[in-house]
C-alpha cells in the first residue's frame, strides 16, 4: 500500500526537534498539510507557530487558528525542563508542576480543542508520544516526569473510549532512550562507557532508536492500517 495524506490536515507539536521535527517531515513528505508549534517557531516544518502550550488558552489559540479541522493531532511536546532527579522532599512545587503542564496538561487541551473538529467529521486521529517511563520507573529519576508520562497514556486510553463512538482513535508511542534532545544526551553521557555499554546489551536490536524509528510509528497509527487500533501503547524501544 502507498499510503498518502494528500487531503489531511496534520496538526504536530514539540515539532522544533527530535520526534517532532521527523514526524512532521514525514507526513509532509507524504503530502499533508502541516501545521506544527514549538517554543520557537523558527524554521519549523510546514505551517510554523511559537507558542508555549502550557500558557493559558494557547493549546486553544493555536488549533482555532488552523483553518480547517484537524485530522491527525500528533500530541508530541514534552521533556523535563531542565531538571535533573532530586530527592522528593527538595523537589519545589513549581518544578512539579512545570513538567505535568507540558507532558499532561497541555495534551488534554489540545485533544480538547481538536475533539469537535474531529466530531464533526466523524473521524480524527490523535497520537500522543509518551514514554517508556510511562509503563515503568524513569531512567531520569524525575518524579514529575514518570507521572506526567504514567497519567498520560492513561488519559490516551480515557480519549479511546470516550472518542471512539464518534470514529476517532486515540494511541500512544512510547520511546525508548533515544539521543535527540540535549537532556537525554547528558543522560547518555553521565552513563559513561560501562553504563552505556549495559544498556546497549539490554536492547534486543543493539543499537539505540532515531527519531525516524517514533515518526514512522506515528505515521503507523495514523493511517488507515490501524483504524481498529485504538487505546493502544506502541512501545518504540528495540526490544528493551
Amino acid at each position: 500500500m502507498n499510503l498518502r495524506f494528500d487531503d489531511k490536515i496534520v496538526a504536530v507539536t514539540g515539532a522544533g526537534h527530535g520526534f517532532g521535527r521527523a514526524t512532521a517531515e514525514l507526513f509532509l513528505s507524504l503530502g499533508a498539510t502541516v501545521h506544527s508549534t514549538d517554543l520557537s517557531g523558527a524554521d519549523l516544518p510546514g505551517h510554523g507557530h511559537a507558542g508555549d502550550l502550557t500558557a493559558p488558552g494557547e493549546a486553544a489559540r493555536w488549533i482555532a487558528s488552523i483553518p480547517r479541522p484537524v485530522d491527525i493531532l500528533v500530541s508530541n511536546a514534552g521533556g523535563v525542563r531542565g531538571q535533573v532527579h532530586r530527592p522528593l522532599e527538595e523537589v519545589p512545587d513549581e518544578d512539579w508542576h512545570a513538567v505535568i503542564d507540558i507532558n499532561l496538561h497541555a495534551h488534554f487541551l489540545l485533544a480538547k480543542a481538536v475533539a469537535p473538529g474531529m466530531k464533526a467529521a466523524k473521524s480524527g486521529r490523535i497520537v500522543t508520544i509518551s514514554s517508556g517511563a510511562g509503563l515503568q520507573p524513569s531512567r531520569t529519576g524525575i518524579q514529575a516526569y514518570t507521572s506526567a508520562k504514567h497519567g498520560l497514556i492513561g488519559l490516551t486510553r480515557q480519549l479511546a473510549h470516550e472518542l471512539g463512538p464518534h470514529g476517532i482513535t486515540a494511541n500512544s508511542v512510547a520511546p525508548g532512550l533515544m539521543l535527540t534532545n540535549a537532556a537525554s544526551i547528558a543522560q547518555w553521557e553521565a552513563y559513561g562507557a560501562e553504563g552505556q555499554a549495559r544498556v546497549m546489551s539490554s536492547i534486543a536490536a543493539r543499537r539505540l532508536g532515531q527519531a525516524a524509528d517514533i515518526a514512522n510509528a506515528v505515521m503507523f497509527l495514523a493511517s488507515p492500517l490501524a483504524s481498529y487500533i485504538n487505546g493502544q501503547v506502541l512501545v518504540v524501544d528495540g526490544g528493551k
